[in-house]
């Protein structure tokens, strides 16, 4: 059996990869090559793989099992300040539209009456803080996940990621519980990821919201 783990497209060097299956209350741990696959001499049949500890994926174990991680720490698609690449920023105003201001870093932010920024090239981290604390939102590393997601998911495509994109992503990586629908909006209370989820990441309203 061959696990193979790469994140945002390149391999993730000597990470360490356990696999536990379901009939056997043993677990094997293998360090990845620089290829990023890990081997291990087990059958096939149902487990779990998980990933510096973390778990990644659930189900059937067969010969090659590939995981595709993303990573909060690679600043290839998802950066640190400003619009996503390819975005045209600038003011999206309108005639009666209700903005307020929000202190970020010392600064006010121009975001419209939900939170959603007006200028998509004001997003930081430090906004995310600011929106998360004025909607009552402690964020976790599992938000951090979601947002850079979305944000490196319109940089790859152009279009902000559809709720099932974002399920079937998150199943993979988390697993089926913690992947599903409903945990993701126990994650996002107001609107879920398609929403709340696109306000801090700093992305527009996605069709639909009101």
């Amino acid at each position: 059996m061959r696990v193979s783990i790469r994140a945002t497209g390149e391999p993730l060097k000597r990470t360490p990869v356990s696999v536990m299956l379901d009939a056997d209350a043993g677990e094997q741990t293998r360090l990845t090559n620089r290829a990023g696959i890990a081997e291990f001499d087990l059958p096939s049949g149902a487990g779990r793989v998980l990933v510096a500890g973390q778990p990644r994926y659930q189900g059937h174990l067969d010969e090659l099992i590939d995981i595709e991680i993303w990573s909060p720490t690679d600043s290839a698609y998802a950066a640190d300040t400003g619009a996503p690449a390819g975005v045209t920023t600038g003011s999206t105003a309108y005639p009666s539209m209700q903005t307020r201001a929000l202190e970020v870093d010392g600064r006010p932010v121009l975001t419209d009456s939900e939170g959603y920024l007006v200028d998509l090239g004001d997003w930081s981290e430090a906004f995310v803080h600011a929106q998360a604390a004025a909607e009552g939102l402690t964020l976790t590393n599992e938000h951090w996940e979601i947002i850079r997601f979305l944000r490196e998911h319109y940089e790859r495509h152009g279009v902000q990621a559809q709720v099932r994109a974002v399920v079937r992503h998150f199943r993979a990586l988390w697993g089926a519980e913690r992947g599903s629908n409903r945990y993701l909006h126990d994650l996002f209370p107001r609107g879920g990821p398609q929403k709340q989820g696109n306000r801090l990441a700093g992305l527009l309203k996605t069709k639909g919201e009101h």
